[in-house]
């Protein structure tokens, strides 16, 4: 170890041609020698003097490759203000240095995987929350590049760039997938930028210098295009992930405004679904993807869409002129007010040619194999359009593209065993057809014979976690279609199963019965949400203490008296300190089921009453 201590010290005076064997040798001692790489990550000043090398294009890449082994391992994340001037280091490198260096970037702004599932429960998160009361390191990193000028616009470059034609290229796509197998992902990547860096040297150092080198047309069109997908990969993440942290809707005007979406609406048929991949994996949506380039491209591009969708008014810069025109029209026919944010929308800065992203979305997704993971992104990318205040032309717009038959037809009939990409249906057919009678009216049509609805119920029923947002939409649309009860249920099995209050109560227990306040993760909150929803819809009715009751009686009948209503009172306790969190935005509770915030309070409120003597209150119902 002091040996390679010496090694790095020598690095100051040295030429480039010997910095690089340097570099080589440190990189080759971490991968060799157990416990090198910690002991250079745990020497800030080392770490910091490393980044001063990447100015150097000569050194560049062997110097990025060795950095992102040692932040791989380090137990605190750097800090990206702390790198001596960060941003003219950063508008000093070309398109193919930045995007390699967003591979680093990945890093130093996604928050750490804590590895052990009890730390991802909402207790343990609400209980860490209070001792980090200041933005965690990933957060103040993701600022201080927001800070570099021009550093967001020259990604939506990045990610937008089209991919040079050769002539004759058509006959050598199909080689791409023989790359895949034959060659290491980063090796390739990284060989093309080293032969890149090389031959940039001899010619112009302006940007464009790896598209025209002669270097770049004699590779094969597919070593080509592998190269474009996986920078692009890197780059999508680090948007990814910009997009969801706190600066989202500073992230959101930049994207909007360097037209990130028309781009890559301009991409998606040549470059980002040109052709169906082989079979692969589902991946989580926190997990490392370290698939092919084509796969990763493809789930970085739809977590990118779902993110970018997601509760914002710029999800309408998703649709072309004459796809905003038929919103408006939708709206008009059903004589109800266009959404603002449709009405807002720069009509500059929206998607161009004969389709939309989303549309051109929905197309593969109809095609996409039944054993294809990439549905549940899909599903995800798509629901997130649908999220936020139920919008109907947005509905009628997607039932006219046949979505909802799509969605049934994966559910019931095409042998789907996924339980990840089920519950993205699940969530994704609850945001189509809440408060839209026409949605359920199309549900019944498809599901026509008593076989095809038992097979959906049973889907439902296998796993009520991944179905449970789908019967809060039933319940939720049940109600609000009250004044044409009759007509309503005569013409949907789906309303008329629900309507049974033996059925509710039935999902009632199950939903207070399969989580406690020890296991309440972000993923099953929404149980203990929806057996609210049925309570708040109970109390509206004058029915409340009727429902406890029956819960009451399910207790003794499966002779464990006051183990469910104990449970649900310490879910709501719970509930409240996890809700009423002044930091703690709400309104997603009330735009999804548009009952007010207010009511939900009030409900657990009286259902946590300590009054005895309370018909409402669960404590009337424990034992003594």
């Amino acid at each position: 170890i002091p040996s390679i201590y010496i090694l790095t010290y020598v690095l100051i005076t040295v030429s480039d041609d010997l910095v690089k064997d340097c570099l080589s040798v440190l990189y080759n001692c971490c991968i060799c020698m157990e416990g090198v790489t910690k002991s250079l990550a745990s020497r800030d000043d080392f770490v910091m003097f490393l980044f001063t090398l990447m100015s150097n294009k000569k050194t560049f890449l062997q110097t990025a490759t060795l950095i992102e082994d040692i932040l791989g391992v380090r137990k605190e994340m750097i800090q990206l203000e702390g790198i001596p001037n960060l941003p003219s280091l950063v508008q000093s490198f070309n398109q193919q240095q930045l995007a390699n260096f967003c591979r680093i970037l990945s890093v130093t702004i996604t928050e750490p995987d804590l590895g052990n599932d009890d730390k991802h429960t909402l207790l343990a998160k609400n209980a860490q929350q209070k001792t980090n009361l200041c933005p965690s390191h990933s957060e103040v990193n993701q600022v201080a590049l927001l800070n570099i000028p021009g550093f967001i616009e020259r990604l939506c470059k990045l990610a937008t760039r089209k991919v040079s034609e050769a002539s004759g290229a058509s006959s050598l796509l199909l080689e791409l997938q023989d790359w895949y197998t034959l060659l290491d992902n980063a090796l390739v990547l990284d060989a093309l930028m080293q032969m890149a860096t090389e031959d940039a040297e001899q010619k112009s150092p302006d940007e464009s210098s790896l598209v025209t080198s002669p270097l770049r047309h004699s590779l094969p069109q597919s070593m080509k295009i592998v190269h474009e997908i996986m920078y692009k990969v890197e780059v999508l993440y680090v948007l990814c992930v910009l997009l969801i942290g706190r600066q989202r809707n500073q992230v959101h005007r930049m994207l909007a405004e360097f037209k990130l979406i028309p781009g890559l609406n301009n991409l998606f048929d040549k470059l980002i679904w040109r052709k169906q991949t082989s079979t692969h994996v589902l991946h989580g949506q926190n997990q490392n993807c370290d698939c092919s380039p084509e796969i990763s491209f493809k789930i970085q591009f739809l977590r990118l869409l779902q993110s970018f969708s997601d509760h914002h008014e710029n999800k309408y810069l998703l649709l072309n002129a004459q796809e905003l025109n038929e919103l408006s029209a939708i709206s008009l026919k059903a004589n109800i007010p266009e959404v603002e944010a449709l009405v807002n929308t720069d009509r500059n800065l929206i998607c161009d040619g004969k389709k939309g992203l989303l549309t051109r979305l929905l197309s593969v997704m109809k095609k996409e194999p039944a054993e294809s993971s990439f549905r549940f992104w899909q599903a995800r990318a798509v629901e997130s359009f649908l999220r936020g205040s139920t919008s109907y032309a947005d509905q009628v717009f997607l039932l006219k593209r046949g979505l909802l038959e799509h969605i049934l037809f994966c559910i019931i009939d095409s042998g789907c065993k996924s339980r990840d990409v089920l519950q993205s249906y699940f969530d994704l057919l609850g945001e189509l057809m809440k408060f839209n009678i026409d949605s359920f009216k199309r549900f019944n049509k498809y599901v026509n014979t008593e076989e095809k609805f038992q097979t959906f119920m049973t889907q439902i029923n296998s796993s009520l976690v991944d179905s449970n947002m789908l019967v809060r939409c039933i319940i939720l649309s049940l109600d609000r279609f009250e004044i044409n009860r009759k007509v309503v249920l005569s013409e949907c099995s789906l309303l008329s199963y629900m309507v049974r209050v033996e059925n509710r109560l039935t999902i009632l227990f199950r939903l207070v019965n399969i989580i406690n306040v020890q296991t309440l993760t972000q993923e099953n909150v929404s149980c203990l949400n929806t057996s609210l929803v049925v309570l708040m819809l109970a109390r509206r009715r004058g029915k409340l203490s009727f429902y406890l009751n029956a819960l009451r009686e399910k207790e003794y009948t499966e002779k464990y008296p006051g183990c469910l209503l104990n449970n649900f009172h310490n879910l709501l306790r719970f509930w409240q300190r996890h809700y009423l969190n002044k930091d703690k935005d709400s309104t997603c509770l009330e735009n999804s089921s548009c009952i007010l915030f207010t009511y939900w309070k009030e409900t657990v409120s009286v259902l946590l009453d300590s009054d005895r003597t309370s018909l409402c209150a669960i404590a009337n119902f424990l034992e003594v």
